[in-house]
């Protein structure tokens, strides 16, 4: 937890433990941490050089720790200040970097990355140097990062970046794909399901791409995208993708309220799962609920709507306004569109034709 600031795991126990024991001597603390005396000296004297711990002025041999707001907090003032001294030196070299770049090459505008290891470390870094949004197309065959390894993911949802994703429906049926949902979900992402999407790009702020490379080559590759051009063409390719998908959270969250007999909002969420494409066993496992309750909530939904079959539940879904795919008011920033007819039945099978 203190590494952020320069210590070490050791560093950190012996810090933890000095707060917590009061002034021990170096065997008692050397017990407490089970490395050697000698080590335990060591790791105490580290400490002392960086202000954290000095030697008992009343008690030969004991050793106390400074108060955590003293100590702790001049580090993380110098942190703050030589992370400051970063960011300028980052907005200087940027500066520096458009200045030469007013009329870059043609292959300047686009970065050829070759190798897992490259791939993965270039689709982690576009998505922790963004700072608004991430949108992405997502297929069912990772090229160098799955789902589960994609821990840049919830340190950016962290922070506060958006995340717009389109998933095709084979995600859902690999073994980790309702998990890696489930998932993204808790972090408030957005996610929508299609059959099939045409490519898979990662798209972060509108200004920097990822789109892996296909080919017989057994090497993943992958292309980092920086001109304006192309970035306008990837924006435009998944917004009309995110368009034409289904949502994987009903639509209007007020819903259940305006109607006292109607859905409520775990009938909603079962529906638009459903409407995504999942079975009802995978509902019920991303639910955490029995799969009788799945299916005889789909039964009470289909005799809300006065229907028969799940086709028709689908249809009445969207003509009632239970789920759509528009977005909350505001939370779309590009241009306002009509509600599309529904694609798709509540079976989990693939979606006919609109």
């Amino acid at each position: 937890m203190l590494g952020a600031i320069g210590l070490d795991e050791a560093q950190e126990a012996a810090y933890r433990a000095l707060v917590s024991a009061g002034a021990p001597d170096v065997p008692a603390l050397a017990r407490r941490l089970a490395p050697g005396e000698r080590d335990t000296g060591s790791v105490l004297r580290r400490l002392e050089r960086q202000g954290l711990a000095a030697r008992s002025p009343g008690r030969p041999g004991h050793w106390v720790a400074a108060p955590p707001g003293v100590g702790l907090g001049a580090l993380l003032t110098q942190q703050r200040h030589d992370l400051e001294r970063a960011e300028l030196a980052a907005a200087l070299l940027a500066q520096e970097y458009r200045a030469a770049a007013v009329e870059p090459a043609a292959h300047d505008l686009v970065e050829v990355v070759t190798g897992a290891a490259a791939v993965a470390q270039r689709f982690l870094q576009i998505q922790l140097g963004a700072s608004e949004e991430v949108c992405a197309l997502v297929t069912g065959t990772p090229v160098a990062v799955s789902g589960t390894d994609n821990h840049a993911e919830e340190r950016a949802a962290e922070r506060g970046v958006r995340y717009r994703v389109v998933i095709e429906r084979s995600v859902l049926d690999r073994p980790e794909g309702v998990t890696e949902l489930t998932a993204a979900l808790a972090r408030q992402e957005e996610v929508r399901v299609v059959d099939e999407v045409p490519t898979k790009p990662v798209v972060a702020d509108g200004t920097l791409a990822l789109v892996p490379l296909t080919g017989r080559s057994a090497e993943p590759a992958a292309l980092v995208v920086h001109a304006v051009g192309l970035l306008e063409l990837l924006s435009g390719l998944f917004e009309s993708v995110w368009r034409q998908a289904l949502p994987l959270r009903p639509g209007p969250h007020d819903v259940a309220g305006r109607y006292p007999d109607g859905p409520d909002a775990a009938d909603l969420e079962i529906l638009s799962l459903l409407l995504a494409g999942l079975t009802d066993a995978s509902v019920a496992k991303q639910l955490d609920v029995g799969l009788r309750t799945v299916r005889r909530r789909v039964r009470r939904l289909m005799e809300l709507a006065g229907v028969t079959t799940r086709m028709q539940l689908g249809w009445q879904a969207y003509e009632r306004g239970w789920v759509t795919r528009d977005p909350q008011p505001g939370a779309y920033r590009g241009r306002p569109r009509h509600r599309p007819a529904p694609a798709t039945d509540c079976g989990g099978g693939p979606a006919p034709a609109p």
